[in-house]
């Protein structure tokens, strides 16, 4: 017997799946080690969380193989897919990680620091693990190829554009399963015109007409848009400026801005929406405020960008998980045709607005759009 191993290795966690290689692949075991840093936990589906204390990468990679070995008994595993964070100008559909593409895909750290290179060490890992298996690229940015110009363009000189300094937006996985979704279940809306909101500790939003991506909240590198969990996202480039002036280096700008910015910097104390709507302390809301106040503002460009608006779609950790903030975001908007059912969305519900225009919760699954690429490469 055969199997698929898909590995997402994101800048807190790195979710795997294992799954047969039908033609669809049916999920035999899912999990994740999050929290990375110096208290994670590795979570099984279906399991209490179980603590592992300091981890990074490299020993989260152990963990998950060994945590894995049990359902791999007995089966060779065939194939194994990777999410890469940044496919840059050339990569947008899924590919064989040869060492030429491997090379090439390096190139691009510096376009995604926080990502790419766990995403290549995870690579890296699994063929030491599994030399014998094909190992498929599948990249974020791919969903987003083919943007209008006004999107994907920045007014700097136009000879930056040409070089590759150009929105590429982020959370392609995603936002395929939830087009496919929306194909499958929800045909007229998935032919209209659709926001989807991947709201985690990392967050984007979409606009989709037609089941294609034609804007994103987030630009050039995963640090813009909206505020994430240690993220800062949109910031007036001139703030960098001033900082510079202030004889702060290079390395001490980028480590404020990807480890210690977004809801963790603006609280103070937490980049987990769990704990700060838990907080009674003031800076926490601040934090949440300004999180809701930046989704509402993108919501309304994106509307714009469509011109008009048949349905929102809220997916991601926070996005499935958080009905306050689902609630706040959609409070007032009926303007868009946005009405919320406070019930259905208290219960999470799939379908939770009652207005002219469709509000869902769809989890996402990007671990099984990997999936599907390796079967469809192990297929021919």
């Amino acid at each position: 017997m055969t199997a698929i191993l898909t590995l997402n290795a994101g800048s807190s966690s790195i979710k795997f799946g294992i799954y047969d290689t039908a033609p669809e692949p049916d999920l035999l075991m899912s999990g994740q080690v999050e929290n990375l840093g110096p208290l994670a936990r590795l979570e099984l589906a279906g399991q209490s969380p179980a603590e592992i204390g300091p981890a990074d990468h490299e020993t989260a990679m152990a963990v998950i193989l060994e945590a894995a070995g049990p359902v791999l008994a007995g089966r060779r595993v065939a194939g194994v897919g990777h999410r890469i964070v940044h496919g840059g100008k050339s990569f947008g559909a899924p590919m064989l990680l040869t060492p030429e593409t491997l090379a090439q895909l390096r190139t691009l750290v510096p376009l995604a620091p926080l990502h790419q290179p766990q995403n290549l060490a995870a690579v890296a890992a699994s063929q030491a693990a599994f030399p014998d298996a094909v190992q498929v690229g599948c990249f974020d940015t791919g969903f987003h190829k083919g943007h209008p110009f006004v999107n994907d363009a920045f007014a700097l000189p136009r000879k930056f554009y040409d070089e590759g300094v150009r929105r590429y937006g982020f959370h392609g996985l995603s936002y395929d399963y939830i087009t496919g979704v929306l194909r499958r279940d929800w045909p007229a809306l998935a032919a209209g015109r659709v926001v989807i909101a991947h709201l985690g500790n990392g967050a984007s939003m979409c606009a989709v007409q037609g089941g294609h991506s034609v804007g994103s909240s987030m630009g050039f590198s995963a640090l813009d848009g909206l505020p994430m969990g240690t993220r800062c996202g949109q910031l007036d480039p001139g703030v960098l400026l001033y900082l510079m002036d202030q004889g702060l280096g290079r390395d001490e700008i980028a480590r404020m801005l990807y480890h210690d910015s977004g809801l963790k910097g603006l609280s103070g104390i937490s980049h987990d929406m769990r704990t700060l709507l838990r907080s009674d302390d003031p800076r926490a809301g601040e934090a949440i405020d300004y999180y809701v106040f930046r989704i509402r503002r993108e919501l309304g460009a994106m509307a714009a960008v469509l011109g008009g608006l048949d349905g929102v779609v809220f997916t991601g950790g926070i996005g499935e998980n958080a009905a306050p903030v689902r609630a706040r975001v959609i409070e007032g908007m009926g303007f868009l045709g946005l009405d919320l059912d406070p019930a259905a969305n208290d219960a999470s519900a799939t379908r939770i607005g009652t207005g002219a225009t469709e509000i869902l919760v769809i989890p996402t699954d990007e671990e099984r759009v990997i999936a599907r690429a390796v079967a469809a490469e192990l297929a021919g």
